[in-house]
């Protein structure tokens, strides 16, 4: 099984490889999550020719760590990018797609110095997101796209209409999916959020709540996700 050594210990991650794969997407789960909880996702994205990596988080799964404790958001950070780096040396020349569901989702964020949690009041994950504010740990020009995944509202500036937003790295595709139903992030942040980023494409899947990958609408987002994903590697190609 695979592992690397993270500043808290051993952390576990797993690979669906796809040989000669159009993309690498690497996903960051949410709180109480694990990389076990997504081989019908790497299933379904390797019907696209698309490779899986995904991260067990301090804690969760077989990563060593404080199962109720995921760490500050510097410490989520760092070990993404370990990872990404890991991603990276596997297939130098293949894009890569950085996704988040959650608290993965604030972490892809974070990972550009681009994450505003709310400033009052105490939440789940409240002790995940201290450590603010962060440097980038990854330029803009290191990943293809981002796709983010219930996204909690104090990521996004609060949600609130006159926030400044997440500031986002220019240029970059991201695609955010959500639940309409979604009780643990509602969805009017992110749709404000969106509106105030072009690069943003919102996809809403009605009768759906938080955790969409394994929701009944699973298949419809798995299929978007991946659709998405081959035309931002379809786009790439076609830059002089």
């Amino acid at each position: 099984m695979p592992f690397f050594d993270g500043a808290r210990g051993r952390m576990h991650y797993r690979r669906w490889p796809v040989d000669n794969g159009v993309a690498s997407v690497l996903l960051l789960p949410g709180t109480g999550q694990h990389s076990g909880h997504y081989h019908r996702f790497a299933r379904a994205l390797r019907a696209a020719d698309i490779e899986t990596w995904a991260l067990d988080t301090s804690g969760q799964g077989l990563s060593e760590g404080d199962h109720g404790n995921p760490g500050t958001l510097a410490e989520l950070v760092a070990d993404a990018r370990m990872l990404f780096d890991l991603v990276h040396a596997a297939s130098p020349r293949t894009p890569v797609i950085l996704m988040g569901h959650s608290l993965g989702a604030v972490t892809v964020l974070a990972l550009f110095g681009a994450a505003e949690p709310e400033t009052a009041g105490a939440s789940a994950d409240s002790a995940a997101l201290r450590a603010y504010p962060l440097r980038p740990a990854l330029s803009a020009d290191a990943v293809a796209g981002l796709v983010l995944s219930g996204t909690p509202k104090r990521a996004l500036g609060g949600g609130a209409s006159g926030a400044a937003g997440t500031p986002l790295p220019r240029g970059l595709p991201i695609l955010a999916v959500h639940g309409v139903e979604d009780r643990r992030a509602p969805i009017d942040a992110v749709r404000v959020w969106t509106q105030r980023h072009e690069s943003v494409d919102l996809r809403e899947y009605a009768d759906s709540g938080h955790d969409l990958l394994h929701e009944p609408v699973h298949a419809r987002v798995a299929a978007d996700i991946a659709d998405w994903t081959q035309g931002v590697v379809v786009g790439l190609a076609r830059r002089p």
